[in-house]
C-alpha cells in the first residue's frame, strides 16, 4: 500500500489529459534547450517519468521531445541525473527508440548502460540488439582510454543472453568464456588505491596498495575471489565480482550445449570447480553474511558436476561437510536447499544416502521458518523444479504437505500461484483425503500460526503485552496455551501426514479461533481456498482417475465439511459452491456414489435446515439424487430406496411450500422450487406408484406460487416459472412411458451414437419433449 500522497500523484498521473500532456511536454522541449539546467527541468522531468510510468500501456511522446531526450541520454557531457531520468521516460514512452539508439553507440561506458537499458527493454526481437551486442563484444576484446575494462559490460551481456540466448555465435561464445577465466583467475590481489587527507596542512596523498586477506584474516595467497576482504577493490576485482555473479546463468545457457568440449569452455570449467571447491571451504567457517554468495557458489558446482560426473566425487566430501556444518543452524536454511538439490542430482552417482538431508529439509525448514518470504519462496521454487524426482525418490515428499501448506498459511497472496502448480504433486492415494481436509483448514492453520508466533514472543505472565494485541486476540492466545486445546492445536501445526484425516472437535477449534476471522492474514488465507479447491478436484478426478473407494470418501467429505467451515466472511459460500460443481462433477463419473452413501445423502436431504445454511449445495443435492437414482446407474437401486427419498424429498418441499397467512416470504429461490418438483417427478417415473401423490403435489404448486407471502418476495417471471413447471410435469405425468423416457433417460443415451442416429426418430423427439419442458431451463443447475 502507498502512502495517501504517494496514491494522489500516482491517480493525477493516469489521470492526466492528451492536451495537458501535450502542453506539458512542449514545456520541457523548451527547458532542455537552455543552457543551464534548472532544478524546474529535473522537476519537469521527474513528473513526465511518473506519468509515463504510471499507465499499463505506453504514452506516446512528441517526436522532437524524443530525439532531444536522446540527445541527452547519448550526451556523456550531461549530468548523469538527466541521462538517468532520459532513460526511464524513453523506456516507458512510445514511439519505441531502438533503431535510433542504436546506430552509434557511446564509447562512453556510463553513457553506454543507460542506452543498453532502453534498448533491451523495447527490443521486439534479437535482431534489435544486435548492434548493441557487436558493441559490446568489441568493448571486451579491447581496453578503453584509460587501460580498463567496463564495469557495465557484463551486467548488460548477462541480462542479453538472458533474453536471447542464441544471439552469440560459438566463436563469440569462446570469446567471452576466455575472459572470463583471465577474469576468474587473474585477478590482482592487491587492494584497489585508496586517497588519504593527508592530515590538515597536507593535500591527499595516495596510500600504497595493501594486500587483501581471506574471510579468516590470512594474507591472499593464490587467487581473488568473491570472498577475499579489502577496503577498495580494483577494475580488474570488480570484474572479477561481477563474472563470479553471472557464470551460473552463463554456464546453464551455453555449456548444457556441448560449449564444454571447446578449449576456453573446458578451462573455465576446470578454473570454476577449483575455485568452488576453494570457496565451498571458506564457506564452512562463513557467517550468515555471505550466504547468497554461498548459494551461488553451491548452484555453479551443481551445474559443473551434472557436464562432467567425474567432478562428484571431488565435491561431494565438501558438500557433506558443508552440510554438517549447517545442518542444526536455521539462519542457513536458504543454504540447505541447493546442498538439498545437489544431494538430488548426484547422491546416486556417487552412492550417497541423501535421506536424512530430505528429512531434514521438509520436517523443520517449513515448521520453523515459514515467517520468513525469501525462503518460503525459494523452498516451494525448490519443490516445483524437482517434483517428478520428489514424487519418486524421497519418500516423505507427499507426507510433508502438512508442513509445505504452512508456507502458503503464512504467505498466501505470495504464493498462490506456485502452489496451484504444485498441489497436484502433493496427491496421493493415501494421503488424499486428509490433504482435502487440511486445505479446507487453511485458515485455522494461518491462525494458530499468528497465535502460535505471538505466543512465543510475549509472556503469559506480562498481561499488559497480551491486553495491547486487543481483548479477541489475547483470549484466542490464553486458548492456545491451555492444556485442554493443546491436542487441537497440535494436530492443526502437525509437520507430516498420517495422523489421522480430521479431528473430531474441529467446532470446537473454529469457536475457540472465532476471534481471530477477521485477521488479514486469516481473510486473505480464506480466499484462496477455493482456488486451490478447484485444483485438487480436478486433479483427482480428471488426471489421477480416482478409485471408488476415493470417490466415496469424498462424496462423504462435500457432505460432511460444508456446513464445518472456519466462519469467515463469503469463505462458506465460495467453498459451497465449489461444492457444489464437483459433487456434480463426482456423480457424472460416478453414479452408484448415490446408492453407496444413500444413508448420508437422504439424511443430508431429508432435512430443511439445510436449506437455508446451504441452499446451494442443497439443490444440487436434490438434482443429483433425480438425475442418477435409477435402476439404469447401478441395479442395487430397488423401490424401496426410490420411495424413501421421494417421501423425504415430498415432506421437504410440502414444508417449505405450505400456504399460511402468518407465514414470512420464503427465504430460498425459486430455483430449489423448481429442483425439488422436477426430482419428485422423476423418482415417480421410476416407481410408477407414486405418480398419483406426485401429481397432486404439484397441483398445489399455483396456490404456491400466488400466495400474497410469495408474491411480495417473488417476481412475476419467478412464479410463473414454478407454475408453468408443475403444469408441464403435470401433463407429462399423465403419459407414465413418455415420461419415464423423457425424465429418465437410460444410461445408454449419454453414448454418441444415441444422438448421431439420423434413421431413429428419437433424437427429433426428445428435442421436441426437452424444448418444452426446457423453455425457461434458467433455474436448472447447470
Amino acid at each position: 500500500m502507498y502512502a495517501a500522497a504517494t496514491e494522489s500523484l500516482i491517480k493525477q498521473a493516469r489521470e492526466i489529459k492528451e492536451e495537458e500532456l501535450q502542453r506539458f511536454c512542449g514545456r520541457i522541449f523548451k527547458q532542455l534547450h537552455t543552457k543551464d539546467v534548472s532544478g524546474d527541468t529535473v522537476d519537469s522531468l521527474q513528473r513526465l517519468s511518473l506519468i509515463v510510468s504510471a499507465t499499463k500501456y505506453a504514452r506516446e511522446l512528441p517526436s522532437d521531445l524524443v530525439m532531444k531526450l536522446q540527445t541527452v541520454l547519448r550526451s556523456s557531457s550531461c549530468p548523469e541525473q538527466l541521462q538517468v531520468l532520459s532513460s526511464s521516460i524513453i523506456r516507458e514512452s512510445s514511439p519505441p527508440s531502438v533503431h535510433s539508439l542504436c546506430s552509434d553507440p557511446s564509447h562512453d561506458s556510463r553513457t553506454f548502460s543507460y542506452v543498453a537499458s532502453v534498448v533491451l527493454t523495447q527490443a521486439g526481437n534479437k535482431e534489435d540488439v544486435m548492434p548493441l551486442c557487436h558493441h559490446l563484444l568489441k568493448s571486451l576484446e579491447s581496453r578503453l582510454s584509460d587501460g580498463q575494462i567496463s564495469r557495465h559490460t557484463l551486467p548488460i551481456l548477462s541480462k542479453m543472453i538472458t533474453a536471447y540466448p542464441e544471439i552469440l555465435t560459438d566463436d563469440q561464445v569462446n570469446l567471452v568464456s576466455r575472459k572470463l577465466v583471465d577474469w576468474l583467475r587473474y585477478a590482482s590481489m592487491q587492494q584497489g588505491a585508496s586517497m588519504s587527507s593527508g592530515g590538515f596542512f597536507s593535500g591527499p596523498r595516495t596510500r600504497q596498495p595493501a594486500p587483501l586477506t581471506e574471510v579468516d584474516g590470512v594474507v591472499v595467497g593464490n587467487f581473488f575471489t568473491v570472498l577475499c576482504v579489502g577496503q577498495s577493490y580494483t577494475e580488474d576485482q570488480w570484474m572479477n565480482m561481477y563474472t563470479f555473479s553471472m557464470i551460473k546463468s552463463w554456464l546453464l545457457t551455453y555449456d548444457t550445449d556441448g560449449t564444454t568440449n571447446t578449449e576456453s569452455g573446458s578451462q573455465l570449467v576446470c578454473f570454476m570447480i577449483s575455485i568452488s571447491l576453494l570457496l565451498l571451504i571458506y564457506c564452512y567457517m562463513l557467517s550468515h553474511v555471505v550466504i547468497q554468495k554461498m548459494c551461488i557458489v553451491l548452484s555453479i558446482m551443481d551445474i559443473i558436476c551434472g557436464e562432467d560426473p567425474s567432478y562428484v566425487y571431488r565435491a561431494f566430501p565438501c558438500i557433506k561437510a558443508l552440510y554438517g556444518r549447517l545442518n542444526g543452524d536455521l539462519t542457513y536454511a536458504r543454504a540447505l536447499l541447493p546442498i538439498a538439490q545437489f544431494y538430488l542430482n548426484h547422491s546416486e552417482t556417487a552412492a550417497v544416502d541423501s535421506e536424512a538431508v530430505f528429512c531434514q529439509l521438509f520436517s523443520h525448514c517449513p515448521a520453523e521458518q515459514f515467517n520468513e518470504p525469501m525462503l518460503a519462496f525459494e523452498f516451494v521454487q525448490f519443490c516445483l523444479l524437482n517434483a517428478s524426482v520428489l514424487q519418486d525418490r524421497v519418500a516423505n515428499y507427499r507426507q510433508s504437505f502438512p508442513n509445505l501448506l504452512k508456507f502458503l498459511a503464512w504467505n498466501s497472496s505470495g504464493l498462490i500461484e506456485e502452489f496451484v502448480e504444485l498441489l497436484p504433486s502433493l496427491i496421493a492415494p493415501d494421503t488424499a483425503i486428509e490433504l482435502l481436509h487440511t486445505i479446507l483448514d487453511l485458515p485455522c492453520l494461518a491462525a494458530a500460526l499468528d497465535l502460535q508466533q505471538r505466543s512465543a514472543c510475549y509472556h503469559a505472565s506480562d498481561r499488559t503485552t497480551w491486553d495491547q494485541q486487543g481483548a479477541k486476540v489475547a483470549a484466542c492466545l490464553d486458548a492456545f496455551r491451555q492444556p485442554l486445546y493443546r491436542g487441537l492445536f497440535l494436530y492443526i501445526l502437525r509437520p507430516e501426514a498420517g495422523t489421522g484425516d480430521t479431528i473430531d472437535r474441529l467446532k470446537m477449534l473454529h469457536e475457540i479461533l472465532a476471534d481471530m476471522a477477521e485477521s488479514p492474514r486469516v481473510v486473505r488465507c480464506a480466499q484462496v481456498i477455493p482456488v486451490l479447491l478447484q485444483v485438487y478436484f480436478n486433479t483427482v478426478t480428471q488426471v489421477r482417475k480416482a478409485d471408488e473407494k476415493m470417490m466415496n470418501q469424498m462424496l462423504l467429505v462435500l457432505l460432511e465439511r460444508n456446513s464445518l467451515l472456519y466462519n469467515i466472511k463469503t469463505f462458506n459460500v465460495e467453498v459451497q459452491k465449489v461444492f457444489s460443481t464437483h459433487l456434480q462433477a463426482l456423480c457424472r463419473l460416478h453414479p452408484p456414489l448415490i446408492v453407496d452413501q444413500s444413508r448420508e445423502i437422504l439424511e443430508f436431504a431429508s432435512s430443511p435446515a439445510n436449506i437455508y445454511s446451504k441452499e446451494d449445495f442443497y439443490t444440487h443435492v436434490v438434482w443429483v439424487i433425480g438425475e442418477y437414482l435409477s435402476v439404469s446407474y447401478d441395479p442395487r437401486c430397488t423401490v424401496e430406496l426410490i420411495t424413501s427419498f421421494f417421501e423425504s424429498l415430498e415432506a421437504v418441499l410440502f414444508e417449505i411450500t405450505q400456504v399460511r397467512q402468518s407465514a414470512s416470504p420464503p427465504s430460498f429461490s425459486p430455483r430449489l422450487v423448481t429442483v425439488l418438483m422436477t426430482t419428485l417427478a422423476k423418482l415417480a417415473t421410476r416407481s410408477q406408484d407414486l405418480i398419483p401423490r406426485v401429481s397432486l403435489c404439484l397441483s398445489k404448486m399455483r396456490t404456491f406460487a400466488r400466495s400474497a407471502p410469495v408474491m411480495a418476495c417473488y417476481s412475476e417471471e419467478d412464479t410463473e416459472e414454478i407454475i408453468t413447471r408443475a403444469h408441464e410435469l403435470i401433463n407429462l405425468l399423465k403419459l407414465p412411458n413418455v415420461a419415464q423416457f423423457v425424465l429418465a433417460p437410460s444410461a445408454g443415451g449419454d453414448s454418441p451414437r444415441w444422438h448421431r442416429d439420423t434413421n431413429a426418430s428419437l433424437p427429433q423427439g426428445m428435442r421436441a419433449v426437452s424444448g418444452l419442458l426446457h423453455r425457461h431451463s434458467s433455474f436448472l443447475p447447470t
